[in-house]
Formats: structure tokens, C-alpha cells, sequence
């Protein structure tokens, strides 16, 4: 546990972090939205899916301060909308190999588990950040608002790219 991070809450059990998709969806209830993640070093970008796992939306974007701040709105939210899992981008280089970005990502998910039973799942987020950014260039938004949406946008994308697969595989959820 890291300095910043706040002791278990009584009778919380471990979370469990996954990358495969499948244990991901034995441990989802029937229903229940998604938030998804896009973890930068300075911000948080998060994404709520609808109560179907059909349709991923931009929910807000967190100024990073300290984890433990940071995990108890993170948290709220995912109380506040009834959420039943998380889904973190895991920025893997293009050779598939783990660089800082991912190790601290996968930080953040240990230190989460700690935190909070929901489940959840690490998911390739792979060029998602350019990919937002592209589409906000060919949407003619300014940098300054490109700046304000870049991490929510990028959630956006990497919580429906996670409930495209849930639902290719595993038919609808809810």
C-alpha cells in the first residue's frame, strides 16, 4: 500500500483485476454500468456506460492530486451511478511490451483492488489518446477545448471498445 492510499475499508475484500475478458464478465452482475479509464499522469479521463453496456459516454475528467483523493471521487462516481466494474486503459507499447506508462497503470489497479470489490479489467488502450485527438482536429475544436475533453474522450473510446467485445462474445449483459 503506498503512502497515499487509505487503509481497506472494513469488510471490503480485494478487488480482482483482470485482462481477460472473460473472468471480467463472470465477476459483473447482470446489470450495472461501466466506467472506463484513461489514466495519465496528470489527469484521469472517465466514461460511464448506460445501464445495457450498449453505448459509452464522456463522464469527467479528474485533475490527479493524490491517490487517495483521486480513488475516493473515482469511487463516489462509481457509487453515485451504480457501477458494477471498472475498465482501465492499459497503455502497452506498440511492441507489446510494458513500459512506465503501464507498469504505473497497473499500479493504480493494485492500489485500487484495495479499495473497492468491483472488478476490473485491463484493457489494450493502444494509440486510443491519438485516436481522440484526431477526432477532435476533424471535429475543427479548438486546443484549448481539445484539452478539456482529450482524457474523457479517450475513456469514451477505450470503455466501448471494452463493451463492443463484452457484447461480440457475450451477447448482451444486462
Amino acid at each position: 500500500m503506498t503512502a497515499d492510499a487509505p487503509a481497506p475499508q472494513t469488510g471490503i475484500t480485494a478487488g480482482m483485476t483482470t485482462e481477460d475478458v472473460a473472468a471480467f464478465r463472470e465477476r459483473l452482475p447482470a446489470s450495472g454500468r461501466l466506467i472506463g479509464i484513461d489514466a495519465g499522469t496528470k489527469t484521469l479521463g472517465l466514461a460511464l456506460s448506460d445501464v445495457t453496456r450498449t453505448i459509452a459516454s464522456p463522464l469527467e475528467t479528474i485533475q490527479r492530486t493524490k491517490f487517495s483523493i483521486d480513488a475516493a471521487r473515482l469511487l463516489d462516481l462509481a457509487k453515485t451511478h451504480a457501477v458494477a466494474g471498472l475498465v482501465v486503459g492499459l497503455p502497452i507499447n506498440l511492441d507489446g511490451r510494458d513500459g512506465p506508462r503501464a507498469q504505473g497503470t497497473r499500479a493504480l489497479a493494485r492500489n485500487l483492488n484495495k479499495l473497492t470489490t468491483l472488478p476490473l479489467l485491463l484493457w489494450d488502450e493502444r494509440l486510443t489518446t491519438q485516436l481522440a485527438e484526431r477526432m477532435l482536429i476533424d471535429a475543427d475544436q479548438s486546443r484549448k477545448r481539445r484539452g478539456e475533453v482529450i482524457d474523457k474522450l479517450a475513456a469514451t473510446l477505450i470503455l466501448q471498445s471494452a463493451l463492443n467485445q463484452l457484447a461480440r462474445h457475450y451477447g448482451m449483459l444486462a
